[in-house]
């Protein structure tokens, strides 16, 4: 008989515990909720959910802004809910390109968004409220090369105003026997002819100068030793 009541105590104290630590768990449950609550109230009331405010500094894509469209590049025209007059288009050598009902527009020399802008006032004698978007598929045109003593030599896209010392952010840097101060920007000439510019790395990165890191053209070649 004691050997039963014993037994007895000890099922209630296990009973005693596990009640306890359940108790535990719902507190901790429901102060975690109440915490994710306060979040939740102070992001919405700045009109943000906590993912969306994770988000809040991106970038938007650059090429939009400062690509300038060249001949034979290939560009994606869509217009929402419009299938019909969404497609892919080629930057024929005269400039322009073949659009459905707005027929032919000048693209050479205007970036994405200024492209955009134009197609969508085009649009709008036809369609109530038109929302176009052009993207850039293949950068035949505007392109520049670095070779040489670079970490990511390669071709890249040439965008508006981009300059030396942009270049060689974009390509990652010099390589550690790099001779910054002979590098050179081989141009074609107008008489088809390519032409050396000699590039002073000093220059480049002085903040008081003004000509020391020139901008690059479309098909340059720039060469770090």
């Amino acid at each position: 008989m004691i050997s039963g009541s014993s037994n007895n105590r000890g099922c209630r104290a296990k009973a005693m515990k596990c009640t306890s630590c359940t108790a535990l768990i719902v507190f901790i449950v429901q102060l975690s909720g109440t915490s994710y609550a306060q979040e939740a109230r102070s992001n919405t009331s700045t009109g943000q959910t906590p993912e969306i405010a994770s988000n809040t500094n991106a970038k938007p894509k650059q090429d939009n802004y400062k690509y300038v469209i060249g001949d034979d590049d290939v560009l994606s025209v869509q217009v929402w809910r419009e299938p019909d007059l969404s497609r892919t288009v080629t930057v024929r050598p005269d400039g322009m390109i073949s659009i459905p009902l707005v027929g032919d527009v000048q693209a050479l020399g205007m970036t994405p968004l200024e492209l955009r802008e134009n197609l969508t006032q085009k649009y709008a004698h036809y369609l109530k409220t038109p929302e176009v978007s052009v993207i850039i598929m293949d950068a035949h045109s505007q392109r520049y090369g670095i070779i040489g003593e670079i970490m990511r030599p390669g071709t890249y896209p040439l965008t508006k105003g981009m300059t030396v010392l942009e270049a060689l952010t974009v390509a990652g840097g010099f390589r550690d026997f790099a001779r910054k101060n002979k590098m050179f920007v081989l141009r074609a000439g107008k008489d088809g002819n390519r032409i050396k510019i000699l590039i002073d790395y000093r220059r480049v990165i002085s903040p008081n100068s003004m000509t020391g890191n020139p901008e690059l053209q479309a098909r340059d070649t720039l060469v770090v030793p």
